[in-house]
């Protein structure tokens, strides 16, 4: 038995390889900083953030995407003891209008998975398109498959007619040294997420198809001549489906690796809704990454046994964990913990862990958070729906314009804040902000005080505050100011999509100027 999903929280886009003993897994990071998580396993149920593949402006620059812009399904592969990831970067996606500008791909490559800095800086291609895959044949010969719009569109039909293409590339240079070739393409007019595998005397071809929403669904076909095909479809399309009625929904996106003992793995995205008043609720944490066993009849590969992949799973080969909630930053280190993520690729430093030891001191930047820019935000991932978030804050801002707290991030349309700030009569306040842009201040006894910031998840997300006085003593209770129901939370943005999961996190910043008063984050802390 083994639990569903293995890295729970917005990990979406699951690419994986094994390199001895160690498994290796990334997925995508979209519009956040630093791009490319990196995790390892040894046994693919216990996995660890090690680092990641786009640390420095060098290689990623994102500044003002729209929600779901930024840097698409990643792919990891290694050969001759390189590490490669493959990425593209969506500067401008706006869906609703179909206007997007298809983004050159790229990869990043490295000896030393282990060690975030090395990575290289980026190597472009030629090919434009997302979801680039990187396959060598036994020849030496380097193949990219990405997808992008067909060039020519289906006629008489309403479909976005995105089609996985091919090319061989000069990986020194990134240069395509063929002609493009359309070598899969679907009736849902959504074939993407392209993985060729070579196993025995066939070359793979595995494609999610339909969309990432409830159409979305694996597809595999194979050729014996080559990544050009021709390809034969295979005869148990799609490999499993989840339907909208499942506990485990919009399910694809896979990608496959074979274990030491010879045993083959898929992971692939799916999500959680939950059943609320006989509804389902979107998952607060978008897309997951999910564990299934796959066998081979006949040279073709059977997922998960052909049935639907469900939460718990039974397996002899692994085991059953739960992942602890607890977890804690007393920001004591010279650099913050992994896992803390910017919206957006900075342009400054505006943060300090050394000017007063102990503390995260951050200087709001001239961004608020509903703004598309970088603001000053560090958010990690919700990865439990029942948890609470807290810190401790000194700040102490002396005009209106400046303010610092904590928050629950969707998108810059979607969030819910609370944090200190001065009010019109110049009374330190505390200020919670609804998703919906409703803003309501909580008047603070002592002008000086650290005030505690708490949020408790679940069902719902609850704001409350408690100020600590200079001695500690006789704290009063958390008072609870508000709450965000999880719909309002999950709401589309009117403008891009929401592809990335609920993230949580600490703020500061001024309007449309630095904030000089610096603001103090104790410590930040799940349980």
């Amino acid at each position: 038995m083994y639990i569903n999903p293995i890295l729970p929280g917005f990990n979406p886009d699951p690419s994986i390889i094994r390199v001895g003993n160690d498994f290796f897994l990334v997925t995508s990071s979209f519009e956040y900083f630093p791009g490319a998580p990196i995790y390892h396993s040894t046994d693919l149920i216990q996995w660890n953030l090690i680092g990641h593949a786009l640390t420095r402006p060098s290689q990623l620059q994102i500044q003002t995407p729209e929600p779901g812009g930024g840097v698409w399904a990643t792919t990891l592969r290694y050969h001759d003891g390189v590490f490669y990831i493959l990425a593209a970067s969506f500067q401008r996606y706006r869906p609703q209008e179909d206007d997007r500008v298809w983004p050159r791909g790229f990869y990043v490559k490295t000896r030393n998975i282990w060690d975030s800095s090395s990575w290289s800086d980026p190597v472009y291609f030629d090919q434009v398109g997302f979801d680039q895959d990187l396959f060598w044949d036994d020849d030496g010969t380097v193949y990219l498959s990405s997808t992008y719009r067909k060039l020519h569109r289906t006629p008489g039909a309403n479909l976005k007619d995105f089609a996985v293409h091919i090319v061989t590339v000069d990986l020194e240079t990134g240069a395509s040294t063929s002609e493009p070739k359309l070598i899969r393409e679907s009736t849902s007019g959504v074939a993407e997420g392209s993985h060729i595998f070579k196993r025995g005397k066939y070359y793979y071809l595995f494609t999610a198809e339909g969309g990432t929403e409830s159409g979305h669904c694996e597809w595999v076909s194979r050729s014996t001549t080559g990544p050009f095909g021709p390809w034969e479809i295979g005869p148990n399309n799609p490999l499993w489906r989840n339907g909208v009625d499942d506990e485990v929904q919009n399910t694809g996106h896979a990608d496959l690796v074979e274990d030491a003992q010879g045993q083959w793995w898929a992971v692939l995205l799916g999500v959680r809704p939950v059943r609320k008043d006989g509804q389902w609720e979107e998952s607060v944490f978008g897309r997951e990454t999910f564990l299934a066993p796959v066998n081979w009849e006949n040279d073709w590969p059977i997922v998960n046994g052909g049935q639907k992949i469900p939460l718990h799973s039974e397996s002899p080969h692994l085991y059953e964990l739960s992942v602890p909630v607890t977890w804690r930053d007393d920001f004591s280190d010279s650099e913050l913990q992994l896992g803390w993520y910017r919206k957006n690729t900075p342009v400054v430093r505006d943060y300090s862990l050394t000017e007063r030891p102990g503390h995260l001191r951050l200087y709001g930047g001239p961004y608020n958070l509903s703004v598309p820019a970088c603001p000053t935000l560090f958010l990690r991932k919700q990865t439990h729906r029942f948890c609470t978030w807290e810190t401790r804050l000194s700040f102490h801002p002396r005009n209106q314009a400046c303010e610092a707290g904590a928050v629950v991030w969707c998108t810059y349309f979607t969030y819910s804040s609370i944090g200190i700030c001065r009010a019109n009569d110049g009374q330190r306040v505390v200020r919670l902000r609804s998703p919906g842009g409703e803003i309501v201040d909580f008047g603070l006894q002592n002008s000086q005080s650290d005030v505690r910031l708490v949020i408790e998840c679940g069902d719902r997300y609850r704001f409350g505050f408690q100020e600590i006085r200079e001695d500690e003593s006789n704290e009063e209770p958390i008072r609870w100011i508000g709450e965000a129901e999880n719909r309002s939370m999950t709401a589309a943005p009117p403008v891009g999509v929401a592809f990335t999961g609920m993230m949580v996190g600490l703020y500061a910043f001024g309007e449309r100027q630095r904030c000089l008063d610096p603001a103090d984050f104790h410590y930040a802390l799940w349980r």
